[in-house]
């Protein structure tokens, strides 16, 4: 189902982004429809680069598979910018990956934004800034 079809289905209205997770699609989906995933984090310089505006809060999104598929619905409950550093273990836990605890957060956050950031040639530190997103599941 495309995120169109999901959307009207839903009966929401309004705008709303379509997205997947840059690093495995399908599992982070299926732990937001689960419930088990409530929160995401992206490096706020990506943001800057690319010119696009931060998720806020009430923006709704239709999560998408790795194919494409629209597999369920979000809506942004809280928004903020931190360091890396000053990531609480209560988002790491959020996240819903791993063991669901802030080594492990940290562990795999640090090889994503080396990643991430060194494809527009930049560099990651502990200080380097990230969005913080929290949401929650309206619509499977």
């Amino acid at each position: 189902m495309t995120a169109e079809e999901l959307w009207r289905k839903s009966g929401l209205t309004g705008p709303y982004e379509a997205w997947a997770f840059g690093e495995a699609p399908d599992k982070l989906a299926a732990f937001v429809k689960n419930g088990v995933k409530t929160a995401t984090c992206s490096a706020y310089d990506l943001y800057q680069t690319e010119n696009e505006p931060l998720p806020k809060e009430g923006d709704y999104s239709v999560i998408l598979d790795s194919n494409g598929e629209a597999v369920c619905i979000v809506k942004t409950v809280k928004v903020y910018v931190t360091e890396f550093h000053r990531v609480s273990a209560e988002h790491a836990y959020k996240e819903g990956e791993g063991d669901r605890s802030l080594a492990y957060w940290r562990k795999v956050h640090t090889d994503f934004l080396i990643r991430e950031l060194s494809k527009l040639h930049l560099t990651f530190s502990e200080n380097t800034n990230v969005v913080c997103e929290e949401f929650e599941l309206v619509y499977a």
